[in-house]
């Protein structure tokens, strides 16, 4: 029964980071994605003026959102993916908690899929917090 759970949030997370950073991935090379977007809060406006600044950053982030959506709806080096999405689900969330609550339910559905997939691979990832 988990493995099956496993992976459905397997494919659910693969779906949204697809789609997700496809979109972000369109936004910085023509400007607009295909997903259209309300004004953010100031809060959000803030912090996204802040990660625009370093030039580099949301297209880096959008660029591994859409290669760690594939490679787990592919089914191909899951735990790379895994890796990638980590820092960026655990960024979703704290930016969601701590300073934009509109989007904490989103924020914690995702972490929840996360944890799920990070549970049914665990025996890959304990070596890194074995003492």
């Amino acid at each position: 029964m988990f493995s099956q759970i496993a992976t459905a949030s397997r494919y659910v997370l693969g779906l949204m980071f697809t789609v997700f950073g496809l979109n972000g991935v369109m936004m910085a090379l023509n400007g607009h994605g295909f997903i259209p977007m309300p004004p953010p809060p100031a809060v959000m406006q803030t912090i996204m003026t802040g990660f625009a600044a370093t030039g580099y950053l949301m297209t880096m982030v959008m660029c591994l959102e859409l290669i760690s959506g594939l490679l787990l709806l592919s089914g191909f080096y899951i735990n790379a993916a895994i890796v990638f999405l980590g820092p960026i689900i655990v960024n979703i969330f704290c930016i969601h908690f701590f300073a934009e609550r509109s989007g904490l339910p989103m924020g914690i559905f995702t972490t929840i899929l996360y944890l799920i997939l990070v549970k049914s691979r665990w025996s890959d990832f304990r070596q890194l917090v074995k003492k």
